[in-house]
């Protein structure tokens, strides 16, 4: 048996598209703080002022705004039927900020889905929920034609703490089978799943 499996079987891990059935659930693990500093996973979403503007109720209910659409902005982990992880996953044209990105700039014109945000609650951290996140959202997209899967990891030698690695970390990303394919600041990859 794989310890992947092992993993899922453990912790009773399933994956399921944020809907609007499911909204609660998306406010129980963001909590009152909507995450990280009030970000209730907009960041992307948002380019500069229009972001900082935004944190806290007014980000949480344009999310809410954007599951009301049936527009599906990710997955929710659940372990034993509780929502531990997140992980936004769209086409990367979902994500204004990241078309205004020197350092995350597109690798070529091809159609790519993104990962840009992951959020695991903290009892549920380091036990590799991420990876098992990122095979998940490889297997969402692929439902919806995507070809590509590409993630903006943090590649560091020191140990960050959780906020700042809400991209998700560069070996995360290997162990998931996803390949380097740019990197145009030093701890700045940019991660690619062909499918």
């Amino acid at each position: 048996m794989t310890e992947e499996r092992n993993l899922i079987e453990e912790l009773d891990l399933s994956f399921h598209p944020l809907t609007q059935k499911l909204w609660r659930d998306f406010e129980l693990l963001f909590g009152a703080h909507g995450a990280c500093g009030g970000c209730w996973c907009m960041f992307w979403k948002l380019r500069g002022k229009e972001y900082s503007d935004n944190t806290g109720d007014n980000a949480r209910q344009m999310q809410k705004s954007v599951v009301d659409a049936k527009i599906v902005p990710g997955l929710l982990a659940y372990s034993e039927g509780y929502p531990v992880g997140w992980i936004a996953v769209e086409p990367r044209s979902q994500y204004p900020k990241l078309a205004h990105s020197r350092t995350l700039k597109p690798v070529d014109d091809q159609e790519v889905w993104s990962i840009t945000c992951f959020f695991v609650e903290k009892k549920h951290r380091r036990k590799g929920i991420t990876v098992e996140l990122l095979k998940a959202a490889v297997a969402h997209a692929k439902k919806y034609g995507a070809k590509i899967v590409e993630g903006y990891p943090i590649d560091t030698k020191k140990n960050e703490a959780p906020p700042f690695v809400f991209t998700g970390t560069a070996s995360a990303f290997k162990q998931a089978g996803f390949q380097e394919v740019a990197r145009n600041a030093p701890t700045r990859p940019i991660f690619r799943f062909t499918i």
